[in-house]
């Protein structure tokens, strides 16, 4: 008895104490998640997989946006002096001024309050496309040289492209402040609006500067890209024996160099060209005919000067373009 009356007493005692501690102690909840987010989390990607994304929205009417500052930041972006007014009216685009005007309209306000005092980018885009085509023509002709006018225009054409004037543009960031209808913005819409930006530095900076930024920004998408990628010729060795004849040299004998699997479901044949018993290029085809036409592809390449191993192309300042001449002057001498 007078053991239990102890041990109980002990025990009561621990109790009351325990509860004097649990009076200071604050507990708080450990728990990253609610007890709602499960379901919530659910209802959201049931709703997402029923109705889509939501659509895309312009960065301008995002928050945290001034077209100011932006427009300001491209320039100093690209070292360019740009007009600064110019420069916004090269991402208005006419698009853009319309669906403004409708939707202004569609208020019920005034004809007098509906009127945008703002000009679109059209003359700045046809004065900036033809100085694009012209430059670029120029530019090919002097970095390739042997190529003749037909090659030169394709290539031209090709940096002067939808897709590589898009591509370029989008690096730039011109897609974030071109004001379009539509977002995101369309390839055409982008392409006249680069076009715009080049005649906006042509008005601010002059043909030099323009050019200079033509041959930095479009010059370098010719890396990595085959000739006749972007010169479409249907008959190569015709091709190469015009240009073996303005030359006076010998006309091509093509000749089976190897073969392998000839009577395989994949064969491999490899023709040779030979003009005075010299090699000119070889080229493989699974047919005769096709590793024919791909030799006399190889020879117009080497033949123009454009090969995998050609000079780079010269993207140094302009200041050293002209020093270049000099300095080989005094070395030679």
């Amino acid at each position: 008895m007078a053991s239990g009356y102890i041990l109980n007493r002990g025990v009561l005692t621990l109790g009351i104490h325990c509860q004097r501690v649990c009076r200071n102690v604050s507990l708080s909840q450990v728990r990253e998640k609610k007890r709602w987010m499960k379901a919530y989390t659910y209802l959201m990607a049931k709703k997402l997989k029923l109705e889509g994304p939501p659509p895309p929205k312009p960065r301008s009417q995002q928050p945290h946006w001034d077209q100011h500052a932006e427009v300001q930041a491209f320039s100093s972006r690209l070292h360019e002096n740009f007009s600064l007014e110019v420069l916004k009216t090269a991402f208005i685009n006419p698009c853009y001024l319309q669906a403004e005007l409708m939707r202004r309209q569609g208020l019920g306000v005034g004809a007098e309050s509906t009127a945008l005092a703002m000009d679109d980018n059209v003359q700045l885009g046809e004065k900036g496309l033809s100085f694009t085509s012209s430059f670029l023509t120029d530019w090919c002709r002097a970095s390739f040289p042997i190529l003749p006018s037909d090659g030169v225009k394709s290539i031209a054409g090709h940096l002067a492209s939808l897709d590589v004037v898009t591509y370029v543009a989008r690096n730039l960031g011109v897609d974030e402040l071109a004001m379009s209808e539509n977002c995101p913005v369309p390839d055409h819409v982008l392409h006249s609006t680069f076009m715009a930006v080049v005649g906006a530095l042509l008005e601010s900076s002059g043909a030099e500067r323009t050019g200079l930024f033509l041959r930095d920004f479009l010059g370098p998408q010719l890396i990595g890209k085959d000739l006749f990628d972007m010169w479409k010729v249907v008959n190569p060795m015709g091709l190469l024996v015009e240009e073996l004849t303005k030359r006076n040299i010998a006309l091509p004998e093509p000749r089976l160099i190897r073969a392998a699997g000839a009577s395989t479901v994949l064969p491999l044949y490899f023709v040779g060209l030979y003009s005075n018993k010299k090699l000119l290029a070889q080229g493989p085809g699974e047919t005769l005919a096709a590793a024919e036409e791909e030799a006399a592809r190889v020879a117009l390449r080497i033949l123009y000067g454009y090969t995998e191993n050609r000079k780079p192309l010269d993207f140094s300042p302009l200041q050293q373009q002209h020093q270049q001449p000099l300095i080989q002057s005094i070395s030679s001498n």
